[in-house]
């Protein structure tokens, strides 16, 4: 990606990851129109196709929007996340080899422009059963055309961010026109159980992780707000912190260094009590925070030296919400035992 307009790089993951998306399409594709083919000796081509194409689109689309919330719930999803508009920019392609094809079946063959008789040739928009549904899915795939065409950052920095991603958001309405699209054009047609379930299947998951996600985010906002309110400052990500070294911090005149080690979160001052040396910059050797100038050793939780010596810095407490941490600017006596907070679902980082 790019903010000028230009040809984008695709790195080597892109690429692996397109080679994958391709390979699984047309495995798709040709598995279904083979199926087709086995089910229903006289089905047209046309007709494999129109089916092949827009189920393909259906399923990326759902594939799309679940990305997002599955990214909110594990970050091991955050590859996905990365790849998300080649696989948006796909559905487009998808979704229009189906409208392409059908409306060359359907409305290319008479005497009348293929897109005006999409909407005249069925004007019954009262009734359920016989609902003019492709007009939806061209709706639909209008708002996948504009999104598509504007994923480059090109767009991102000259539509601004706000607009950028008010127009994105717009995949819900897509979304929404094409299961209307999808439910209508079944009760036409369809008399096999299976679309209608996967449809009701894909809508029900797409929906649930939404919800999920958006319930966790509340709890992360509300344990934030806490957090601020209690007097803790954010402030850095946990992930920018290297496995037993520290980052240092200047809070209310404070140096703090704060320690990730062993799947733990602690803070100590940052000044050595030998000839206040940065703690920070040093590393845990043995259990303890050892002081780059002259080694002395100070526990993480306790800023104590260990026995025999007698030196010990200040502590503060320490809290971490959703790989955030955050720090109390107020130092507690030297010395004083601070519980270690636990990264939940953190992994230790290799030295």
């Amino acid at each position: 990606m790019s903010v000028q307009y230009g040809a984008i790089g695709w790195n080597r993951q892109k690429k692996i990851y397109d080679i994958v998306l391709v390979s699984l399409l047309a495995v798709y594709l040709g598995l279904f129109v083979g199926a087709g083919v086995w089910r229903n000796p006289n089905a047209t081509a046309e007709t494999l196709l129109i089916r092949a194409f827009g189920t393909a689109a259906l399923l990326l689309l759902h594939v799309v929007l679940c990305i997002g919330p599955l990214a909110r719930l594990d970050r091991r999803f955050l590859p996905l996340l990365y790849n998300r508009r080649h696989l948006g920019v796909t559905t487009f392609l998808m979704g229009l080899a189906h409208g392409s094809f059908a409306l060359f079946q359907f409305h290319a063959l008479g005497n009348v422009n293929p897109l005006v008789s999409l909407f005249i040739s069925n004007t019954r928009y009262g009734s359920i059963a016989d609902f003019p549904f492709q007009s939806l899915g061209f709706c639909a795939l209008v708002i996948l055309f504009f999104m598509a065409a504007t994923s480059h950052d090109f767009w991102l920095r000259n539509l601004s961010a706000p607009v950028w991603k008010s127009l994105h958001m717009l995949v819900y309405v897509a979304y929404g026109l094409l299961v209307a699209h999808v439910t209508l054009g079944a009760l036409q047609s369809e008399t096999s159980p299976i679309l209608a379930a996967a449809l009701i299947m894909g809508a029900g998951t797409v929906v649930s992780l939404h919800l999920v996600a958006a319930g966790r985010e509340r709890r992360i906002d509300q344990a934030r707000q806490q957090a601020a309110g209690d007097g803790f400052v954010e402030v850095c990500k946990v992930d920018r912190i290297s496995e037993k070294c520290a980052t240092i911090v200047p809070l209310s005149g404070e140096r703090v260094a704060v320690f990730r080690y062993d799947g733990k979160v602690s803070a100590i001052s940052n000044v050595c009590q030998h000839q206040n040396g940065p703690l920070g910059e040093g590393r845990i050797i043995d259990g303890c925070v050892t002081c780059p100038w002259h080694g002395y050793q100070y526990q993480p939780e306790t800023g104590a030296s260990p026995a025999p010596f007698k030196e010990k810095v200040p502590t503060f407490r320490v809290k971490v919400v959703n790989g955030s941490v955050f720090v109390h600017p107020q130092p507690n006596a030297p010395g004083t035992y601070v519980e270690p907070v636990r990264i939940p679902g953190g992994v230790e980082r290799e030295k």
